[in-house]
């Protein structure tokens, strides 16, 4: 029996013939609307060909120009990275496998670590205690080699170390130094509960003071306060320093225990000879994981284990021989505020390192699709798959973003590197809000991104050499520890509204938030009826206009914000208002970040002092900057900030970028500098990638 399309073919004349020409041509005429040349100006209407081929011939010299931007990209500490780097290339014995046990890798990790402190010679703690910049760029190295190792390193000197010398005094520090620094003394930082993780102050392990014995007891009061995820707890922590409720016998109100609030205390857990587990404390293992099965992540119950007196770390509150509490803080919540404050290193770090994973990430996947050809005009070669526009959608953007969100985390460790050393307030507090902010937007961006990448490449994409499987449930985790991105983005939006009330009491704002001096006038008055139908190139490209669109975005959101929580408060209360508004709080904070994140990006163009390499970074941050606009274009037009004609060229323009970009994408992933050992994925090779993948399977 005839199919319909049979029957419309001989109805033509054709027959099957003519039918198979017709499929044919419908099939190339749909690759050819992938193809095209998005190009916005009339000169580009080359053919699909052609245009690869100019591109490749705009590209003679590209490695010039890589190098050149990678000289700008490359941090004052590139050169310790490097050391990191060539270390475990010398060390094959120490490089991780792509399968192994649990076990096996939680030893290599370990000995990984060793190695790197002991026969390397970095010494992690001092370098975070006099330049946390050079600090980070070893992290970043060492979990370039294994994200377990850069996770377990951060946990024994971002944590265990950072408690010693934020939440400590001088007494501790002589005390633990020079051990945590040299791993002598390897530790935990024991503060997540099975019942308790963001809400720190609803902790419930107990530091009960014994004026008697001038000692506190550490106690676990029921199965939720179980210390839980605890990394370096399950095999090698010798210390912890345990979050507990610090309770003072008699001092409360009509003589009842007194409880001062969240401290943090100093607990021996293991043997420093024979590692066996101290009376008292019962440990766990947690188990097999996601990703991360470098780090031995255990839970830790404490039984009346009795610790010194002077185990308290002290720095914000102190208990006197008699028993007496005192502080130069007034309050439980600026105690708390206080302590908490100086452990946004290991936020910083998370964010920095991220950036690290999105990098590798997006240079496996263009190198890829680069290298794969599918498909092509007829009777002519197959063409690359990243010249398919629609491969660059995908890709293009993310690899903007990911240089967008280098410069945000440098200037993210620059500021906190100010913050340790001039303990500012004011920096401290800005610090506070931006590694919240940034960690909770790059985690959450990189984690999805992985999953792009891994699709973007295919079935060979699935493969574990090729490792986005190990990336994507490595990094899976940075979205939850230090601070559940949610959470972050709320302390985010609630610093936005304080400082939008301080605005209109005459306050000052502190650095990153200058842009709300001016928003409530300039950004929230009505949009001007002729900017808003501009759509030249060069109006869409200046970056004044870019920066007041993400701003005015801000502004809005805040400003409406703030009259709902208003509204609601009325009859839902505080809590109840702020969680009706929630939704609309988040986006608060990511349109918030998503502006710094541009400045930063914008700022670091402008000081580049070489000018090919100024135009080859003012490309990708107009492609980040038009596509951010475009992807909520909607937010533009309901308030008639954008109009109809404005967001068409805005659309069309942010594919013609996208375009450009790929023409030059080869050099701006080669100008990340990642070294063979940290990418590590055959397909992501910069040369003979098929050949070393061959060679894997055993060809």
């Amino acid at each position: 029996m005839a199919t319909a399309a049979s029957r419309s073919g001989r109805r033509r004349g054709g027959g099957d013939d003519e039918d198979d020409r017709t499929a044919a041509m419908r099939r190339l005429r749909v690759l050819s609307l992938h193809l095209q040349d998005p190009s916005p100006s009339s000169e580009a209407g080359l053919a699909p060909a052609a245009c690869a081929a100019a591109g490749r011939r705009r590209a003679t010299g590209g490695a010039d120009a890589a190098a050149a931007l990678a000289a700008y990209l490359r941090g004052r500490h590139r050169d310790t990275q490097a050391r990191v780097f060539e270390f475990f290339l010398s060390r094959p014995d120490l490089q991780t496998p792509v399968e192994m046990s649990t076990a096996a890798h939680r030893e290599l990790c370990f000995r990984q670590l060793c190695a790197l402190v002991r026969e390397a010679g970095v010494r992690p703690l001092s370098l975070m205690a006099n330049d946390p910049a050079e600090y980070f760029a070893v992290m970043e190295a060492a979990g370039g080699a294994d994200i377990s190792l850069g996770v377990k390193l951060g946990v024994q000197y971002s944590l265990w170390g950072g408690s010693i010398i934020n939440l400590g005094t001088k007494k501790h520090r002589d005390r633990f130094f020079d051990g945590i620094d040299n791993l002598d003394y390897p530790g935990c930082f024991a503060m997540t509960e099975l019942h308790h993780g963001s809400n720190v102050q609803a902790l419930q392990t107990t530091a009960t003071f014994d004026p008697v014995t001038d000692e506190f007891i550490i106690n676990t009061p029921n199965d939720g306060a179980i210390k839980w995820w605890i990394g370096n707890a399950a095999l090698h922590g010798k210390f912890a320093t345990v979050f507990a409720r610090l309770i003072l016998p008699l001092q409360g109100k009509g003589g009842d225990p007194a409880d001062m609030g969240i401290h943090a205390f100093i607990v021996p857990i293991r043997d420093l000879d024979t590692n066996a587990v101290l009376p008292g404390i019962e440990i766990n293992d947690c188990g097999h994981k996601i990703g991360l099965n470098g780090v031995d992540n255990g839970a830790l119950r404490f039984r009346s284990v009795r610790i010194p007196r002077d185990n308290l770390l002290n720095r914000f509150g102190d208990v006197s021989r008699d028993g007496k509490y005192t502080s130069s803080l007034p309050t439980i919540n600026k105690r708390f505020a206080a302590t908490l404050g100086e452990l946004v290193g290991g936020r910083v770090g998370i964010a920095y390192s991220s950036v690290g994973i999105l990098k590798v990430s997006v240079t496996i996947a263009v190198r890829y699709a680069l290298l794969r050809q599918q498909f092509g005009p007829p009777k002519k070669p197959e063409i690359s798959v990243l010249d398919y526009q629609s491969h660059q959608h995908k890709l293009m953007p993310m690899l903007a973003s990911s240089y967008a969100f280098h410069f945000a985390t440098r200037y993210l460790v620059d500021k906190y590197s100010e913050m340790k050393k001039t303990n500012d307030e004011d920096v401290m507090a800005d610090v506070h809000v931006l590694s919240s902010g940034l960690k909770a937007y790059i985690t959450s961006y990189t984690a999805k991104s992985i999953s792009v990448c891994r699709e973007s490449c295919g079935g060979h994409g699935y493969a574990a050499v090729n490792r986005f499987g190990a990336l994507r449930n490595d990094h899976d985790i940075f979205q939850t520890f230090e601070g559940d991105n949610t959470v972050l983005l709320q302390q985010v939006a609630g610093d936005l509204l304080k400082q939008y009330q301080e605005k209109f009491k005459g306050g000052t704002l502190s650095a990153t938030w200058n842009y709300l001096r001016d928003s409530m006038g300039t950004y929230l008055s009505q949009p001007n009826p002729v900017t808003s139908r501009w759509e030249g190139e060069d109006h869409l490209r200046d970056p004044n206009f870019q920066l007041d669109a993400f701003r005015y975005r801000t502004s809005r959101l805040l400003h409406s914000v703030a009259a709902r929580l208003q509204k609601h408060s009325k009859t839902l209360g505080g809590f109840g208002a702020w969680n009706r508004c929630l939704n609309h709080l988040l986006t608060l904070a990511e349109s918030h970040i998503e502006s710094v994140i541009l400045a930063k990006f914008i700022e670091a163009v402008k000081r580049c002092p070489d000018e090919k390499t100024r135009e080859l970074l003012k490309l990708v941050c107009d492609l980040y900057a038009l596509d951010r606009i475009w992807k909520d274009i909607g937010t533009y037009r309901n308030v008639d900030y954008v109009a109809p004609n404005k967001a068409k060229a805005i659309h069309k323009l942010a594919d013609y970028l996208s375009y450009q970009v790929r023409l030059v994408a080869q050099e701006l992933v080669d100008a990340f500098d990642l070294p063979d050992l940290i990418i590590r994925a055959p397909i992501g090779m910069q040369s003979e990638a098929y050949a070393q993948y061959t060679q894997h399977v055993g060809f």
